[in-house]
């Protein structure tokens, strides 16, 4: 089982230390293959970065999503996004799969998809596609996620699909608090990687917890503190998402 685990986050690493231009959002998060049947949640997600070239930005989303079947969750979220002194508003909505029984395999895997709609006028609509996927051993937890986002509707736009990927490794100490790392990029064109003067990676401490409100309800929480990794990633970006769910 350890060796499966090393191969697996092995595997990932080498995906994140590829080349790579463009950066996540800020609010951003690890998406995880677990769906929980019958739960609701509302979804509550903030982020905010420093530029390298010295704009700020920040994104604010808010969401409610329903796990429809036992290997099915869906959401629907609004989000406000704000750069360098321009704002845009989107609706969003995201299906999560489980492609597979949790804990029946060394790795669990899902699938993701996505849909941006614009709400300010002209603005791209975008979708993002990819897999999930995670493992366990003893007390700790890797993610490790490969997504595909493509932004359209525009005449007149040239379009091009990127390559992005998500890390994520905790330590579960106790329900209410768990800590660990994530990490962000994107690798440019899937087909055709950045060069290596674009590389765009940017890691940092992530906390995680859930505290159990009885009657079938629960506060869920992670945020994160990045770093940039590479020159022309954020400096700083800070980001953080609450759910609170019930059934």
């Amino acid at each position: 089982m350890i060796k499966v685990t090393l191969f697996f986050l092995r595997g990932i690493l080498l995906a994140a230390i590829s080349n790579s231009f463009a950066i996540a959002g800020p609010a951003d998060y690890v998406y995880t293959p677990v769906v929980e049947f019958g739960e609701r949640e509302i979804d509550i997600k903030y982020g905010s970065s420093s530029l390298p070239d010295g704009i700020q930005s920040e994104a604010t989303g808010v969401g409610f999503g329903l796990g429809a079947t036992e290997y099915w969750f869906t959401e629907v979220a609004f989000k406000y996004k704000s750069k360098g002194g321009k704002d845009v508003s989107q609706a969003e909505w995201e299906n999560k799969f489980q492609l597979t029984e949790i804990g029946e395999y060394a790795v669990d895997v899902g699938l993701i998809t996505e849909i941006e709609i614009p709400l300010s006028a002209n603005e791209s609509w975008e979708a993002k596609v990819g897999g999930l996927f995670q493992t366990e051993f003893q007390r700790f937890q890797l993610n490790g996620n490969v997504l595909f986002k493509r932004k359209f509707g525009l005449a007149g736009q040239s379009y091009n699909t990127n390559l992005l990927y998500q890390l994520q490794a905790k330590y579960r100490l106790q329900s209410a608090l768990e800590f660990g790392v994530q990490g962000f990029g994107e690798m440019g064109k899937w087909n055709d990687w950045s060069k290596q003067s674009n590389l765009n990676h940017f890691f940092g401490p992530a906390f995680f917890g859930k505290l159990n409100l009885g009657d079938h309800r629960a506060v869920k929480y992670n945020a994160a503190w990045l770093f940039a990794a590479s020159r022309n990633a954020p400096g700083n970006t800070f980001r953080m998402q609450i759910e609170y769910e019930f059934y």
